[in-house]
């Protein structure tokens, strides 16, 4: 199985010095080759790769940032015209502007603008917002109304308040208002990449400011099965801690729902194998309801303490009088996300936000 970070192979570096030679002046691929594959780079991993391509490139380009921007912008045209597409290993490229490019905004914000249409610089306009604040919220609103999808991803994506793998900026993270308007501009963009990092953004938002979310979902009801689709997706934070606002804004109520016979069916589990359960939910309402069901997973922890995490079963309409039985499977297969201790964990059905009584099962 290859790994991720051999996206950075022999043939790669081939490929892009091959470009390099006709956009860099006095560039030498073999030097280029040799600089790259130094002492230690197989052990480096994906990050590591891409920062030592940044830095190798930076040897090879114009030490003055304004002479090297345009030489970055004929690389990427070449690349084009060669055929290559937008790809994880060109991430040194934004790399490049937010290493190299801070003290020099105007530049920057315009070399951000072009080299996001070729690889994602949502990470490189962090160091940009951290260090010019407004300034740069205000170049990112001019962004969301870009005719470029790929650009107004960007003007979303760069700011949300908890984007993974990300540095973190904490001003927006306490306070979100600045992002609104550009939210706003977006919430019918036509690009779905574009409606999802809205959506991404808003669930961002709602991990601190919930309320807000609220009011902006309240606030775009009826824009549109789009609109819809965002603040749905926006909200998946809120919906699995059981929101009360967020579950009315839904119509999800579990007064006319009926739950019985919930069985754990695998009371003792290996690590490896899988918890099944099983549980009855019926609508007890004259008319047809929507039901959310979820299932949470108390997993114990080294500290002895339970940990609770939260997952989708459906949520879907049933008629009046519909009895359903349920049955479900939780995996215990090791993963590097997750480690699994021995001992009594718990398990708890989940019906449109509430939470029944959890049974036991043991972890061997």
């Amino acid at each position: 199985m290859s790994l991720l970070k051999d996206l950075y192979s022999p043939a790669f570096y081939d490929g892009l010095a091959n470009i390099l030679v006709k956009t860099i002046p006095a560039f030498n691929k073999q030097k280029f080759i040799q600089r790259i594959y130094q002492p230690g780079f197989q052990e480096k991993e994906l990050k590591e790769r891409m920062k030592h391509t940044t830095e190798v490139l930076h040897e090879f380009l114009p030490a003055d940032y304004k002479k090297a921007v345009p030489l970055i912008k004929d690389s990427i045209d070449a690349l084009r015209k060669a055929g290559y597409g937008e790809a994880l290993e060109f991430i040194f490229f934004p790399d490049y502007l937010a290493t190299y490019g801070l003290e020099h905004y105007d530049i920057s914000v315009k070399a951000l603008e072009f080299v996001t249409q070729f690889i994602t610089c949502e990470f490189a306009v962090r160091p940009f917002l951290i260090k010019y604040g407004d300034k740069m919220m205000q170049q990112m609103q001019t962004w969301s109304s870009h005719k470029n999808a790929k650009v107004r991803r960007l003007s979303t994506e760069g700011c949300r308040p908890r984007l993974p793998w990300a540095i973190a900026v904490p001003f927006l993270k306490k306070d979100p208002s600045s992002i609104l308007p550009i939210l706003e501009n977006l919430k019918q963009d036509p690009s779905e990449s574009v409606r999802r990092s809205v959506a991404n953004n808003l669930n961002d938002i709602a991990k601190d400011h919930p309320r807000l979310v609220i009011a902006i979902a309240s606030k775009w009801k009826g824009l549109g099965k789009e609109t819809a689709a965002i603040i749905k997706h926006g909200s998946r934070t809120l919906l699995k801690q059981g929101h009360k606002e967020i579950l009315a804004h839904y119509g999800l109520e579990s007064v006319h729902v009926a739950f019985s016979n919930f069985k754990v069916l695998t009371p003792k589990v290996k690590t490896g194998d899988s918890l099944a359960f099983s549980f009855t939910v019926r609508n007890k309402d004259a008319q047809a309801q929507t039901i959310r069901l979820e299932y949470g997973i108390y997993y114990l922890k080294q500290n002895g303490t339970l940990s609770k995490k939260v997952f989708k079963i459906s949520e879907k309409a049933y008629k009046p009088g519909v009895q359903v039985e349920i049955i479900r499977k939780q995996s215990f297969r090791l993963i590097t996300t997750r480690v699994f201790y021995p001992g009594k964990h718990q398990l708890s059905i989940i019906i449109n936000g509430e939470e029944q009584p959890a049974r036991s099962f043991e972890l061997i």
